[in-house]
């Protein structure tokens, strides 16, 4: 891998930056403001947190803080797998990392409650709705990637960490009651493990990485493809 340190540390720090603002968001407005406007802030926080670090990082590693993401470069062959090996592991090790800085800032209680801000599967959902949402919700996020930043053609060098927060934004908006509106095995992986709360994890691993492969196919095949096969 080609300037690996400076890749790595970029997976690291967009991730743990996500884990800590979005989780983080959750374990804020339990403690302080428990009202309806709770689900516009935690969406804007993970949406405003992603836009940042995707525009900040993305020419260094891609900004993919995702192992959904990193997944679906992989199956269409944008990355090589000892690539796609070591982001996965730091995206991990950043997201434990930063649900371990938020056990020290707030009190038992919150944490308690809301389990480090893991996701989880609403009552009176089954874990197939679960999957599906999750699936759907990736899906949008990944052909956005595709379409911004993959896509020679897209926004990525000017403003493509704009609209992938703008999906992560709009994504919590209608998933988060839901699931949690994750997107992201990482997103879930770090709480879950800090806080023991393992829960229907499964979906949160199969419905964004199925979700994202299916995204990344039809775009790479329907899209650049056909790109590369016009003729000139």
């Amino acid at each position: 891998m080609e300037n690996a340190p400076a890749r790595l540390l970029a997976e690291f720090v967009g991730t743990f930056a996500l884990i800590f603002i979005g989780a983080g968001s959750i374990m804020t407005m339990a403690q302080w403001d428990p009202t309806g406007g709770a689900l516009v802030g935690i969406a804007a926080a993970h949406g405003f947190v992603i836009a940042v670090m995707v525009s900040a990082l993305g020419h260094i590693s891609g900004g993919h803080f995702n192992p959904a993401v990193s997944t679906a470069l992989l199956v269409t062959r944008k990355i090589k797998p000892v690539d796609w090996a070591a982001y996965v592991v730091v995206q991990l090790v950043g997201a434990t990392v930063a649900a371990l800085a938020l056990t020290v800032l707030y009190d038992t209680v919150v944490k308690d409650a809301t389990g480090l801000g893991t996701p989880s599967l609403a009552a009176g959902h089954t874990s197939g709705q679960g999957l599906l949402l999750e699936g759907i919700l990736t899906f949008f996020l990944v052909f956005t990637v595709f379409a911004v930043a993959v896509d020679g053609r897209g926004a990525f060098k000017i403003v493509a960490g704009l609209p992938i927060g703008f999906v992560i934004f709009f994504d919590i908006l209608m998933g988060g009651p839901m699931t949690g509106g994750a997107m992201n095995p990482a997103r879930w992986f770090g709480p879950a493990l800090v806080s023991g709360n393992w829960s229907n994890g499964w979906l949160y691993i199969v419905g964004p990485v199925v979700g994202g492969i299916i995204a990344a196919l039809l775009y790479d095949v329907m899209i650049l493809r056909r790109k590369e096969a016009a003729p000139a």
